[in-house]
């Protein structure tokens, strides 16, 4: 019989230096690591929903969990980053991107995903009232030079959900082209492109540029986090007017810049105070 094989050692997220309410990432977070990873045998529905209560979180959420429960026996998860989709007074979005593996035997299968997970203001923590995982859709045969580009160039990484996007072929190009250009002069960690981010502009009815293939989000540069205060500001704000550089309409990030090409071509909220919103209008 072969022996099991070894997963990876992964540590549990804890919010770091700069977080905005980090007790909603946490309890966030703790959700997709409680249902994205388990010991043997312990992948099955009563086992996934006893880790979820066990939160103090409503079990019934296990149903909404989609690939964050694959097939295997066994499974581990590292959280890449959490990262506001959307934070305001009573209710938020946390946008968790993971990698994962798998277990079946001497079999390892990697993976990953990110959740758009919804909470509520409550007592005493905030909790939890949706999933929503990524669907990227299936890999084209017909990748554009920019799509290879991006996918195997070593200065952009890419978590698996946004991977999966941009190998699906629904990431337009002056997307893709934006990335190889800040490229040139940064290198920068992306958390999310298309699937796994809010339909619509959080806690309105405008749609966001991201479901539409038209933005993506960055969440570390030159190997620091955006929201940590000891990141330079110079390096954020510059990679920010790069960005508009590069052609994007709409430049969010941690701070408001002055100037741009129109008015609104820089914003900044406290949903934008952990990453750089880099967004295109085709």
């Amino acid at each position: 019989m072969p022996s099991a094989a070894a997963l990876p050692t992964t540590t549990v997220w804890a919010p770091g230096p700069g977080e905005l309410e980090p007790d909603v990432k946490l309890r966030a977070v703790q959700l997709v690591e409680a249902l994205g990873s388990w010991p043997s045998g312990g992948g099955g529905d009563a086992a996934s929903r006893a880790r979820v209560e066990a939160l103090g979180l409503d079990p019934a959420l296990t149903a909404q969990a989609g690939g964050l429960r694959p097939p295997g026996n066994r499974a581990t998860i590292r959280i890449v980053d959490a990262q506001y989709g959307g934070l305001l007074a009573d209710s938020a979005s946390v946008l968790v991107v993971a990698e994962q593996w798998t277990a079946t035997g001497a079999a390892v299968t990697a993976g990953g995903t990110t959740v758009d997970v919804r909470l509520s203001r409550a007592q005493p923590r905030w909790t939890v009232t949706e999933l929503h995982p990524a669907t990227p859709g299936p890999a084209t045969d017909r990748p554009s030079s920019a799509a290879r580009q991006v996918l195997t160039g070593g200065r952009i990484q890419l978590p698996p959900a946004a991977r999966a996007d941009i190998a699906s072929g629904a990431v337009h190009d002056t997307v893709l082209q934006a990335m190889l250009s800040l490229a040139g002069t940064y290198a920068f960690a992306v958390s999310v492109v298309r699937s796994g981010h809010p339909l619509d502009v959080f806690g309105t009815t405008r749609p966001s540029d991201h479901p539409l293939g038209r933005a993506f989000d960055v969440w570390q540069i030159d190997g620091h986090a955006v929201v940590d205060p000891a990141t330079p500001t110079t390096l954020v704000d510059g990679f920010m007017r790069a960005a508009a550089a590069a052609g994007s309409y709409n430049v969010g990030g941690p701070r408001q810049l002055s100037g741009g090409a129109t008015a609104n071509q820089y914003f900044s909220d406290d949903t934008h105070h952990d990453h750089v919103h880099v967004g295109f209008r085709s």
